[in-house]
């Protein structure tokens, strides 16, 4: 069943690049809450990389498949409190999630150099709805200038979650407005590669204005378990 999923996602993941004349962008599986067996079983199937919105549910995960799958890499996708930055520095290979000037000197502080540099993106308001996490657009420069200065943290580029209008379609222009901060960031710093957006319905949306990297859920997965 999950090599099932996972293989018809990524057809639509090819099929909606194709369509849009756009390069094919990596797959993050979104497995918060899903248990570690779940994510086994995906990751027999083929699939690398995991989306994590807690620390803690990441951690546990990540050690119970260590001996028997260590090469697997782990994002943080949820919102990160500042008593968490710690061990996320430890937990995660990557945090898409920065937003704030705050967790930018425990996270590099924290990272242990033999695991090598953590994978930053800046996760933005788009839009600017109230009470969501996210940096503002015009903030963002001053942001990343201060993730690029920290020798443990490597920024790479982008996040963003845009307002879930039932229409997919009316995404499209924070999408838009996404690539074109991520073309201006690319623009003033080096090894910007990746514009994390789009999930299970509208990553083809994404896709087309630029995503490089699509978060899918529960098309991978099947419903959340119940809490």
């Amino acid at each position: 069943m999950s090599a099932d999923r996972l293989e018809n996602v990524t057809q639509r993941i090819q099929n909606a690049a194709t369509a849009a004349g756009r390069p094919e962008p990596a797959l993050l599986a979104v497995s918060k809450t899903q248990p570690a067996a779940a994510v086994e079983a995906l990751a027999r199937a083929g699939q690398r990389a995991f989306g994590e919105n807690y620390v803690q549910e990441a951690a546990a995960k990540r050690q119970a498949l260590a001996a028997t799958l260590p090469g697997l890499e782990w994002h943080l996708i949820g919102h990160l409190q500042s008593n968490k930055a710690a061990q996320a520095a430890e937990v995660f290979d990557w945090v898409q999630s920065l937003d704030r000037p705050s967790l930018v000197a425990p996270l590099a502080r924290h990272r242990a150099p033999a695991r090598g540099r953590l994978n930053v993106l800046i996760q933005v308001n788009v839009e600017g709805e109230p009470g969501k996490s996210g940096c503002r657009p015009e903030d963002l420069p001053v942001l990343a200038a201060a993730v690029a200065a920290q020798p443990m943290l490597a920024l790479r580029g982008l996040m963003a979650i845009p307002v879930p209008h039932e229409d997919p379609e009316l995404r499209r222009p924070a999408f838009r407005r996404m690539r074109g901060l991520f073309e201006q960031l690319a623009g003033s710093h080096a090894g910007i590669d990746t514009l994390s957006m789009g999930m299970s319905d509208d990553f083809a949306i994404a896709i087309a204005e630029g995503a490089t990297l699509v978060r899918i859920g529960t098309a991978l997965f099947g419903p959340r378990p119940a809490k």
